[in-house]
């Protein structure tokens, strides 16, 4: 019902960004989707890829600061306002969205979020039939 998502944290300065890109290109790991939180010294690179725990490993052969982690991941329909009504179920059930950062792909939105409540986002899920995507579902996107 998760999937892994890569946390790289970056310097804000030149180059530190094209590193991480640069080990996944020659890798030949494909990017799925990624986004980018900064502060005013560093950023975190958020980041969906075809073969995380690979891209982990070769990170941190790099010496790149990444962590790996479960984030939920749901198909919607792509139509306007269906990520709202998402997130109006958890916010329903009182779960908080910690963050999220959403795309299409083959003609459906994808919402990418992580919450402070695991346990009780997955019981939402089901009890609301949303269909979710589960890490081998992320083969048949690349």
């Amino acid at each position: 019902m998760t999937i892994n998502q890569l946390s790289i944290f970056i310097e804000n300065r030149s180059g530190t960004l094209i590193k991480v890109l640069e080990v996944l290109k020659q890798s030949g790991i494909q990017i799925i989707a990624s986004t980018i939180a900064d502060t005013a010294e560093y950023g975190i690179y958020r980041l969906i890829c075809s073969e995380p725990m690979r891209a982990y490993d070769e990170l941190k052969k790099a010496g790149v600061a990444v962590a790996l982690s479960d984030v939920f991941a749901l198909e919607l329909d792509n139509v306007p306002g269906r990520a709202a009504d998402a997130i109006e179920t958890f916010s329903q059930a009182g779960i908080s969205i910690t963050y999220m950062y959403s795309f299409l792909l083959d003609g459906k939105g994808i919402l990418i979020f992580r919450t402070d409540n695991a346990e009780q986002a997955r019981e939402t899920i089901m009890k609301n039939n949303l269909k979710f995507i589960a890490e081998a579902d992320l083969t048949s996107f690349v």
